[in-house]
C-alpha cells in the first residue's frame, strides 16, 4: 500500500482489510497493558495511524468511519490544512515561554476571536487553559470571586471533568468519581429538565423541572449563597440531553435576579458543533461565562473561559494561569480551526448533518422498539436505546450494537448516566456518503441485535 499523508488528502473510504482490532493493533494493546495504568481505558483497541475528514486509518491498514471526531474534537477533521499550517510555523518560531512571563499575540489573537464569536455584544475578556475541566474549575474560582459566595448549582446528568473539583460537580458516579473521594464541598445538585424521562410528560417538563431546581437552590442552599450555576446547554456525558425548551431561559433569569454567574459549559457542544458557533444561542441564552475546549484547536490542548469583563477581571493578578495555559502552537492551531469554521462554513455543515441523520434514525427507531428517543442538534445526535416495551434503560442492547458497528469500520461512542445512549459526533467536513455509509452500517446492526 502506497503511504499517505492524513489530513484531508486521505482517501475518504471506509475500508477492512483484517478483523477489527487487527494483529499490529493487537500487538500494541500488548505492550499498552505493560506499560499504560489500567485506569486509562479505550472505548476501541484499534491503534490510529493517520485520520483526515471522516476517516480514522489504523496501523493494519483499516479506514474506519469516524463517527466519535475524538469527542466531538476534531471537528474541522484531523489534520486540517489551516491548523497544519499555522501550527508548523509556531512550531518553527518557538513551543513554549509560558504566557505569564513572556506573553505573545496568539494567545492575545485567540481572546479576540473568543470575544467576537461568544454570545452578546457585551465587554467581553478569556483566559485561556489546557482542558475543559481546567476551563471550568477556572470559571468557579471566578465566580466566587466576583459573588464572594461559594455554593455552586449543577445538575442531574451533568458532566464536568475529572479534577477533584469537577467530579464533585459531575453526576455520574462510575466511572468518573468511584473510589476517589471525598469531593470538593459547597456543591448542590438540582434536577435538570430531561423531557423523555420526565414523569408527567415532556409537555411539562420545562415549567416543573424549573420550579424544581429553583424552590431546591431557594430553601437548601440560598439563593443569596450561590456564587455560580453551571450547567451544559446540551448535556454530554449525561446522554446528549435537550434541556426542554424554557428551562434553560428560567434559570438565567433566577440567576440574574440573584445576582448569580450564569456559566454555559459549551466545552462539547461549542465551535459550530449543534448548528451554531454555541449551543446556547439556540434559545437566545447570553452566559456571563462560557467554557470551551474540545473543538476550539483542531486536536491540539487548548481550552477557555470567556465571560463579561468585569467579572473576568474579579480575580486578582496572578490567580489565574498556569504553565502551558494558552501555549503557543495550540494557539495557532486554534485560529486555524476557527479559520476553517468559517471559510467551510461548518454551521452549515453540521445543520446539514442533522438533515440526513435524524430522518434516518427516526425511521430506524419507527423498526426497532429498542430505541426509545431520537434526539440531538446538529452534528450532536443520540439514540437513547431501551428495553422492549418499557423505558428501562438497556446497556447491553448500546455496548452489542457499539461492538457491532465497530467490527464493520464505523467508530461510534456510548455514552448516558445509564449507559443506555449512542451518540454520533461526526467530524463536520465528513462527506454525505460517508455519513450514510455509516448510517448503513447502524440499521444493519440493529437488524442483528
Amino acid at each position: 500500500m502506497t503511504a499517505t499523508a492524513g489530513g484531508p488528502t486521505l482517501p475518504q473510504e471506509r475500508r477492512v482489510v483484517t478483523s477489527i482490532p487487527g494483529p499490529k493493533s493487537q500487538e500494541l494493546q500488548a505492550r499498552r497493558n505493560a506499560a499504560v495504568a489500567a485506569g486509562v481505558g479505550s472505548v476501541l483497541p484499534v491503534f490510529a495511524k493517520r485520520a483526515g475528514g471522516g476517516v480514522l486509518e489504523d496501523v493494519d491498514g483499516n479506514s474506519l468511519i469516524d463517527f466519535g471526531s475524538g469527542i466531538a474534537v476534531t471537528s474541522v477533521g484531523n489534520s486540517a490544512e489551516a491548523v497544519v499550517r499555522r501550527a508548523s510555523a509556531q512550531l518553527a518560531d518557538f513551543t513554549h515561554t509560558c504566557f505569564m512571563v513572556a506573553p505573545y499575540e496568539g494567545y492575545v489573537e485567540v481572546c479576540e476571536e473568543l470575544a467576537k464569536l461568544t454570545p452578546g455584544d457585551h465587554a467581553k475578556k478569556s483566559a485561556l487553559f489546557n482542558s475543559g475541566a481546567e476551563a471550568v474549575e477556572n470559571a468557579v474560582k471566578i465566580a466566587r470571586a466576583h459573588t464572594r459566595r461559594q455554593a455552586v448549582v449543577v445538575f442531574d446528568h451533568g458532566y464536568h471533568g475529572r479534577t477533584n473539583l469537577t467530579m464533585a460537580l459531575t453526576s455520574k458516579n462510575m466511572p468518573y468519581k468511584h473510589s476517589f473521594g471525598p469531593f470538593a464541598p459547597e456543591v448542590y445538585r438540582v434536577p435538570v429538565a430531561y423531557p423523555y424521562r420526565w414523569l408527567t410528560g415532556p409537555e411539562n417538563c420545562a415549567e416543573e423541572a424549573a420550579a424544581q431546581a429553583i424552590d431546591m437552590i431557594t430553601k437548601q442552599v440560598g439563593a443569596e449563597n450561590v456564587a455560580a450555576i453551571v450547567i451544559e446547554p446540551v448535556l454530554g456525558e449525561g446522554g446528549f440531553i435537550e434541556p426542554a425548551k424554557g428551562f434553560l431561559p428560567a434559570l438565567v433569569k433566577f440567576a440574574g435576579d440573584n445576582g448569580i454567574v450564569f456559566v454555559a459549559d459549551e466545552i462539547q457542544s461549542g465551535f459550530c458543533r449543534t448548528g451554531q458557533w454555541f449551543a446556547c444561542e439556540d434559545e437566545g441564552i447570553v452566559p456571563d461565562l462560557i467554557t470551551t475546549a474540545k473543538g476550539i484547536a483542531g486536536g491540539l490542548p487548548l481550552a477557555a473561559v470567556t465571560g463579561r469583563a468585569e467579572i473576568m477581571d474579579a480575580a486578582h493578578s496572578g490567580g489565574l494561569g498556569g504553565t502551558y495555559g494558552g501555549n503557543p502552537v495550540a494557539c495557532a492551531a486554534a485560529l486555524g480551526a476557527i479559520e476553517t469554521m468559517r471559510e467551510l462554513d461548518l454551521k452549515a455543515k453540521a445543520q446539514r448533518i442533522e438533515q440526513i441523520m435524524k430522518p434516518r434514525l427516526t425511521a430506524i427507531q419507527e423498526k426497532y422498539d429498542v430505541i426509545g428517543d431520537v434526539r440531538g442538534r446538529g452534528a450532536m445526535i443520540a439514540i437513547e436505546l431501551v428495553k422492549s416495551g418499557s423505558k428501562d434503560p438497556n446497556p447491553e442492547a448500546t455496548a452489542a450494537l457499539a461492538k457491532a458497528c465497530h467490527s464493520e469500520g464505523l467508530l461510534v461512542l456510548t455514552t448516558g448516566t445509564y449507559g443506555n445512549v449512542l451518540r454520533f459526533l461526526p467530524p463536520l467536513v465528513i462527506g454525505e456518503d460517508l455519513l450514510n455509509e455509516g448510517l448503513d452500517i447502524l440499521e444493519s446492526a440493529f437488524a442483528r441485535l
